[in-house]
C-alpha cells in the first residue's frame, strides 16, 4: 500500500507557531514557547532556515499529514495546539 505524501500548505506556518520548541533556534537561543511565532518564519509563512543544519531536528521530524494539517491553517493550528497541550508535562 503506498502512502500519500502531503506537501505543506502555502502560507500556513501553523507548525512554526503552535508547538513549543525547547532546542535553540537561530535568533531564539532558548527555543520558543507554544503559540509564539518562530523568528525564522518569514512573512509568507515559509521557514528561513528550511533544509539548513541550524534548523532544529524537531522541526525536520514534523511531517505534514492530512490529520495534522486539516483543510485550513486554522484547523492545523487547532490540531497542533491540542497536541501541544496533551503532551505538555503535567498535562
Amino acid at each position: 500500500m503506498s502512502q500519500t505524501v502531503l506537501e505543506c500548505r502555502p502560507g500556513c506556518g501553523a507548525c512554526c507557531i503552535a508547538p513549543s520548541i525547547s532546542s535553540p533556534i537561530p535568533g531564539m537561543p532558548d527555543g520558543k514557547p507554544a503559540g509564539v511565532r518562530c523568528i525564522q518564519l518569514l512573512e509568507d509563512n515559509r521557514c528561513a532556515i528550511f533544509g539548513r543544519p541550524e534548523r532544529p531536528a524537531v522541526c525536520g521530524g514534523l511531517q505534514p499529514s492530512p490529520e495534522m494539517c486539516g483543510a485550513s491553517q486554522g484547523e492545523a493550528l487547532a490540531w497542533l495546539t491540542r497536541l501541544e497541550q496533551a503532551t505538555h508535562p503535567g498535562a
